[in-house]
């Protein structure tokens, strides 16, 4: 057996983000049997390795920052980046690179709120600099889905670094959110800058998710569930960010070309917390039937059965689900179903017939039928491009 290939890792072992992509490079090495070893500096001034001491073979590193670039890429070792696409990244193109799908984690977003029946929607992006275009791309995404859906968005910046200038930036955003049209459907950068809002709602007095409905990005745990209310936030693709530039330094490392160099990731889902529990919909007895539909519509339930909680006529429901959401109440209890059944294939390795059962359908065949017409794909093609 030969010399064990050694890798270095250099990202911030402090981020939620970073942490979950090495859960990906771990991945890979079990899953493919590698023989590598493992190199991740925990000392966030000191994460460059010495190569003269470390005399390593590959390295994936967060290139966002030009210093770590500078150096990583100084080795003359095959190098894969991570990380949000600026930066060095942004200099230097041709770098292979796995970086995040910042236009469709907006849209998890957007499609999360419209959902929730809001028709007033906003961004609170963050000040730009050289290494966050990711926050634009995710402004202008969300922008975009929302004007797709037929409303209004107002996106918010600000002039003041938070860290720098918390008073000016947190009076900024206080006069931001006073502006806005209540109740608001809000999606923040990132779940640091929801963190934000949060605060400055409380300062003026507007209540979280009454008036205000927050989706941050990142899904960083412990720093979601300490905010008041629950931050709901979506949990991005980081781990198959580290699976995808393991296997792509892998190839390089073995002289080979990357098959595809330059790779984005779709976000995982949206997990849902306080901050978001509320159906931002002005008649009571369609929200209390959307309510029911969404805590039982994997219990095999009909339409018959939401008529039933409701009380009324089905003409009579069918046009206020209709005038306040848009859907008849049949679709929306295959959009939740469905929605269920999206995340079982994409997070589980649990059978399709069980997920069949699992979300109440009746059959494979119908099921596959749903999903097709839904995403385009069918029940395999959407648990292998997530398992990819």
């Amino acid at each position: 057996m030969g010399k064990p290939f050694e890798v270095a890792l250099i990202i911030d072992p402090g981020s939620p983000y970073d942490r979950r992509i090495v859960r990906g490079v771990a991945k890979y090495v079990h899953r493919h049997c590698c023989d590598w070893s493992l190199y991740v500096e925990e000392d966030l001034i000191d994460r460059v390795p010495d190569l003269g001491a470390w005399g390593g073979d590959g390295i994936m590193a967060n290139l966002d920052d030009p210093r770590i670039a500078e150096a990583a890429t100084s080795f003359g070792v095959p190098v894969v980046g991570i990380g949000g696409g600026y930066g060095y990244y942004e200099q230097n193109p041709d770098i292979p690179y796995v970086r995040t799908d910042n236009e469709a984690i907006a849209e998890l977003g957007a499609k999360h709120l419209i959902e929730l029946g809001f028709r007033s929607f906003a961004f609170c992006n963050e000040p730009p600099t050289k290494y966050n275009g990711w926050a634009k791309e995710r402004a202008d995404a969300f922008a975009r889905a929302i004007g797709a859906a037929g409303f209004a968005c107002d996106v918010h910046t600000g002039q003041f670094s938070p860290p720098k200038k918390w008073r000016e930036s947190q009076e900024s955003l206080q006069q931001w959110l006073l502006r806005l049209e209540l109740p608001v459907g809000l999606m923040a950068s990132a779940d640091g800058r929801a963190r934000h809002v949060l605060q400055a709602c409380r300062a003026i007095g507007l209540k979280v998710p009454d008036d205000v409905a927050i989706v941050g990005v990142d899904n960083d745990d412990l720093m979601c569930e300490i905010t008041d209310p629950p931050l709901t936030s979506i949990e991005q693709g980081s781990i198959r960010v580290g699976y995808e530039a393991a296997a792509m330094l892998d190839q390089m490392m073995q002289g080979k070309q990357p098959v595809r160099p330059h790779l984005s990731i779709p976000p995982e889902r949206v997990v849902a917390r306080q901050s978001t529990d509320i159906l931002a919909v002005d008649d009571p007895d369609v929200a209390e039937a959307l309510r029911y539909i969404r805590q039982h519509a994997c219990k095999s339930i009909r339409v018959r059965d939401v008529l039933e909680v409701a009380g009324m006529s089905r003409s009579t429901l069918e046009a206020r689900f209709r005038e306040a959401i848009g859907r008849s109440i049949h679709a929306e209890i295959r959009r939740v179903q469905m929605d269920a059944a999206q995340r079982l294939l994409m997070t589980t390795d649990m059978p399709i017939k069980e997920i069949v059962q699992r979300v109440g359908v009746s059959s494979v065949q119908y099921f596959t039928a749903m999903i097709r017409s839904r995403t385009g794909r069918t029940p395999g093609e959407i648990r292998k491009a997530a398992l990819k």
